[in-house]
């Protein structure tokens, strides 16, 4: 009988129990404990990094980020038409306007050619969505960046593990931003990361993420402080997973080496390219269709090679 492949299992182990017993034998289960610092650590030391922030989610990873570089009401941020909805509600969050901007057809990610039609003078900053694992072209969008005087937060939410120019996606732009929900390619159960080399950015982000509470009375509040923080059970988690990224990324491109052989006969069907000088983290493998071919085909030929998931989705792209 064929092993069933899930979309989107966490993969927990023997490992995660003993960090996550540990946690629990010091008493440190909450927001207090040293696993928190010691993940911080070694996520920042694995993307080369100067320091990383943990957070609840990816999503309040973005919206800190957006209002530690003071954009708020009446501006405007870039986003892809093509991204899961964190990273426009993120925007609309802080009270900034999302704009969307077109994908290449290729890549999925955005398109450079489209990003100066969309800037304003209200415009503030661009959140390139390294989308399935796939890393966008960065070097364009910082060019645009810098020539616009604008911000650039990585959303690299699904794409730990990836690299534009031999350089770890998120390490590119004024901030990166991770997620570690159960679905990503590893887990706190929930929890997000933001990353960055500006150290007294980052140093107040950790302030603000822990009620912006001051370090010689927790209940002197200097700041509108956010309950934003990362508890010390997730982080053990955390720690755990991070070990094991390595034969989680291998086990992701296997999949999708499986998927590119046993669908590349099937003529009307695409997958997703990767950028010029990327590697991709291969997340998610997604495929597009061709808008002349029905769901009910793409369905029976999909079947006839196995994939039956209930939870498959289909989206068509009208070329």
């Amino acid at each position: 009988m064929p092993k069933t492949i899930y979309l989107d299992a966490p993969n927990v182990g023997k490992l995660e129990k003993n960090y996550l017993i540990g946690a629990i034998d010091s008493g440190y289960v909450s927001t207090i404990g040293p696993y928190v610092a010691e993940f911080e650590k070694k996520f920042a030391a694995y993307l080369g990094v100067k320091k990383a922030v943990s957070t609840k989610s990816g999503t309040a990873a973005i919206r800190l980020a957006l209002y530690e570089l003071g954009i708020g009401r009446g501006d405007e941020v870039l986003v892809p038409v093509l991204t899961f909805i964190a990273t426009a509600n993120a925007a609309i969050h802080v009270g900034a306007k999302p704009v969307f901007i077109d994908v290449d057809i290729d890549t999925w990610t955005i398109d450079p050619r489209e990003i100066e039609k969309g800037i304003t003078k209200k415009t503030k900053a661009i959140i390139p969505v390294h989308l399935y694992g796939n890393p966008c072209n960065m070097d364009k969008i910082l060019k645009i960046a810098r020539k616009h005087k604008i911000y650039v937060i990585e959303d690299a939410c699904q794409s730990l593990g990836a690299a534009y120019d031999t350089r770890c996606t998120g390490t590119l732009g004024d901030f990166g931003c991770f997620s570690f929900n159960g679905n990503k390619i590893i887990t706190t159960g929930g929890g997000g990361m933001i990353v960055g080399n500006d150290e007294k950015k980052l140093d107040h982000l950790k302030f603000l993420v822990n009620q912006a509470r001051d370090g010689s009375d927790e209940y002197y509040h200097p700041e509108i402080g956010f309950n934003d923080r990362m508890t010390n059970i997730e982080a053990a988690l955390g720690l755990a997973q991070l070990k094991r990224l390595s034969s989680f990324l291998k086990r992701k491109k296997t999949f999708n080496d499986i998927y590119h052989s046993e669908l590349k006969n099937i003529k009307y069907i695409h997958f997703q390219k990767e950028c010029q000088d990327a590697k991709n983290s291969h997340w998610l493998p997604c495929i597009i269709f061709e808008r002349d071919i029905d769901v009910a085909t793409l369905q029976k030929d999909l079947k006839k090679k196995g994939i039956i998931h209930p939870r498959f989705l289909v989206c068509r792209l009208d070329y």
